[in-house]
């Protein structure tokens, strides 16, 4: 009994350990260097334009990439669980694909298949634009590195609903289309709701994949972790660690809506 008490602290000590050691003191560091010089450099470090035009930009962005994710997705997920076809398993084990990628290879990816050499980015010059370089690749990386969230937020529930249901509200002469939005579509919003917030706080945080694609312009298509990027380099760290305080701060408030609507659905 004494050694499975000694086994059980040490485990959980290990843990806290784990926890505090790479989650925690990197968190305060970042807070804290943001800080080093006082609430009047954070403040000029946060409304240097530069800086407000590249998190602006990432938010709206990142905004749209959702929007996108919460319709393919929802589709996605939708068509995953209740067709059976040819090749559903493959496509569902590429549905993980971004999770698995390295993000540069997203970016990779996307810089070929949009550049002007590809047949996408000739038919697109010919119409008259460009997608290479500008807001529209950046919005292409965010959605295929964000893609999963919401197709893996929503699957569970829609295996998890009772068919009764369903068939409760055909019987009593509901519509495809009504039972959908009155039955299904209910069940399903817990998952859309937390799988959009994950693409949201997935979004604003990219890297790899838009560093490649975005022609990182400043003031017009640099986003807020490329200008982080660019402090650094620049050995401007506390400009760096300020404008990461406004991601990391956005990324905590996403994660606690996240957890609390979980929450709220398992006392429900």
């Amino acid at each position: 009994m004494l050694q499975s008490r000694w086994w059980g602290w040490g485990f959980r000590s290990a843990v806290m350990l784990y926890f505090v050691v790479l989650i925690v003191f990197p968190i305060l560091g970042i807070y804290g260097h943001s800080l080093s010089s006082g609430w009047t450099a954070f403040a000029q470090n946060i409304t240097e334009p530069l800086a407000w035009k590249a998190v602006m930009l990432t938010l709206k962005l990142a905004v749209i990439a959702t929007l996108v994710n919460v319709l393919i997705g929802t589709m996605a997920g939708w068509v995953l669980i209740r067709y059976r076809f040819p090749g559903r398993s493959l496509l569902n084990s590429l549905v993980d694909l971004p999770f698995a990628l390295p993000t540069a290879v997203a970016g990779l990816m996307i810089l070929l298949l949009l550049g002007p050499r590809s047949g996408v980015g000739q038919l697109a010059e010919r119409l008259g634009f460009t997608i290479l370089f500008h807001e529209p690749a950046i919005v292409i990386a965010m959605v295929f590195v964000t893609f999963p969230f919401v197709i893996r937020a929503v699957q569970p529930l829609l295996e998890e609903m009772d068919p009764s249901e369903e068939e409760a509200a055909y019987t009593m002469g509901a519509t495809k289309s009504k039972t959908f939005f009155r039955v299904i579509l209910p069940n399903m919003l817990p998952g859309i709701l937390g799988g959009a917030m994950l693409a949201f706080s997935r979004g604003i945080a990219e890297f790899g994949a838009v560093v490649l694609v975005a022609g990182n312009i400043p003031g017009k298509t640099m986003i807020a972790s490329v200008y982080i990027f660019g402090e650094i380099e620049s050995d401007n760290v506390v400009g760096a660690t300020a404008v990461s305080v406004i991601l990391l701060t956005l990324s905590f408030l996403i994660l606690w809506l996240v957890n609390h609507l979980q929450a709220r659905r398992k006392g429900l």
